[in-house]
């Protein structure tokens, strides 16, 4: 099927599912009751609508399906007031705004029985912190989303407001628990693989963390999540609370729309219930390497403030440029922010004009499994030309796995993509553009005359 049918027949699916699901008064109560104190933004099937906005009534749901909204989405960051948010505030003001915030792990991965393993094992983390109260509901396609409340952290540690720090703790933790998982996670993949597939040998497969880790950008000021029992518009399934009994077993086609059973995705819990898994992370944070230990937005921001020149490349072919890449503009389906975020800070680095990179990004969005919107994509070209020319992100950094690329071998002979196309197009200098020095001329000595 073409992609613009596919995507006809996809919308026509979930718009014939909105009236009849939305309407039931259960479905309306569920959404409501979790969306106090969040910011909350409706999905037009491809497009977000305007930000903030909040739910003030058990009716607004219906309001906004009627509409034309197809799902709901919320903040992991609870507010005194959602709707007294403004873009540009600065970190003093969020603080301030602030009421908590949840720690929202995000399981995706290309396989849902790769998410299904990592959110076990998850769960057994959790239970070894002495964390028993946690939601876990199904994404609404190939993976779950798993919830700590606010409640459940200290208020404060060493005399700093937990509140306040948003995202830097949860992104702690996130990053904690992906750590412990590691090794368990490649056992236990390995083993469903070896099964699935009849294999013989045992083979661990070093690639599933990979695959099924955390998604680090939702932990992020102001990033929304699908709502508990929201449709998803790919799949017009719906996002159900599970228990953690029900993972083992637990299939996509349980979460028919139509047959549907409400439960609670925020969970009653004992104050300071996570204090524990808090406090570990924040340990195991300090101990790791100097660089490592950072986080990571402090890392980026340090590592991305290099002056350098960049590079002038008049003719840009293929061949020279770097396979990650070349990979990110022939679309992505996960990481479309990221990928940008790359994807601009490369072409700037290598000096071409403004015209031909929104040419160029505009192609690539084309490509991507679901386009990112025009005014978010013209937000991010004008912050960028606002600052000074940045280095893309080096190979040994997240972004580029996160997203699901892996360098290649050649390319990780090199720090970064601008140090592999200045060596392929035989710069002097791996980032500057620099011109190559002459050698200095030698005078011929005159032969002196003897007689």
């Amino acid at each position: 099927m073409a992609p613009d049918k596919e995507k006809s027949a996809k919308e026509k699916r979930i718009r014939n599912l909105t009236s009849l699901y939305y309407s039931k008064p259960e479905v309306q109560k569920a959404i409501f009751d979790f969306s106090e104190g969040r910011e909350v933004t409706p999905r037009y099937f491809d497009g977000f609508g305007k930000r903030p906005d909040s739910l003030q009534y058990k009716g607004d749901v219906f309001e906004l399906i009627k509409k034309g909204a197809t799902s709901l989405h919320c903040s992991e960051e609870i507010w005194n007031d959602p709707l007294k948010i403004e873009t540009g505030m600065n970190r003093k003001q969020m603080d301030e705004l602030r009421a908590g915030w949840d720690l929202l792990l995000d399981i995706d991965s290309k396989y849902f029985d790769y998410s299904r393993v990592f959110a076990k094992i998850v769960v057994k983390i959790l239970h070894f912190h002495g964390i028993k109260n946690f939601g876990i509901k199904f994404s609404g396609s190939k993976g779950f989303h798993i919830i700590i409340p606010s409640k459940a952290f200290p208020r404060e540690i060493n005399g700093v407001k937990t509140s306040d720090m948003f995202p830097e703790w949860p992104r702690i933790m996130t990053q904690f628990i992906m750590d412990l998982s590691k090794k368990e996670l490649v056992e236990d993949v390995t083993e469903l693989t070896k099964l699935s597939a009849g294999f013989s040998k045992y083979v661990k497969d070093f690639e599933a963390p990979k695959e099924v880790m955390p998604d680090l950008i939702l932990v992020s000021p102001r990033h929304l999540f699908r709502m508990p029992y929201s449709l998803h518009e790919k799949t017009s399934l719906a996002s159900v609370v599970i228990t953690p009994e029900e993972l083992e077993n637990f299939q996509p086609r349980d979460a028919d729309p139509l047959k549907v059973k409400i439960r609670n995705f925020m969970p009653e819990c004992e104050e300071g219930e996570a204090s524990d898994l808090l406090r570990e992370s924040l340990d195991w944070h300090k101990n790791r390497a100097p660089e490592e230990s950072q986080d990571s937005s402090s890392i980026e921001k340090k590592e991305f403030k290099q002056n350098f020149s960049p590079l002038k490349i008049k003719n840009l072919t293929d061949d020279i440029i770097p396979p990650s890449i070349k990979r990110l503009l022939q679309g992505v389906g996960d990481g479309r922010k990221r990928s940008l975020f790359v994807i601009l800070n490369f072409f700037r680095a290598i000096g071409l004009e403004k015209l031909e990179i929104e040419k160029r990004i505009k192609e690539w969005n084309e490509k991507n499994e679901e386009p990112l919107e025009e005014k978010y994509i013209n937000a991010q070209m004008a912050w960028s030309y606002r600052n000074k020319i940045i280095l893309p992100p080096n190979y040994d950094k997240d972004y580029y796995k996160g997203i699901g690329i892996i360098p290649t071998p050649e390319e990780l002979r090199f720090k970064n993509p601008l140090s592999y196309i200045s060596k392929k197009i035989n710069m002097n200098s791996p980032y500057e553009n620099k011109p190559k020095k002459k050698k200095p001329s030698v005078k011929k000595k005159t032969p002196v005359k003897t007689n």
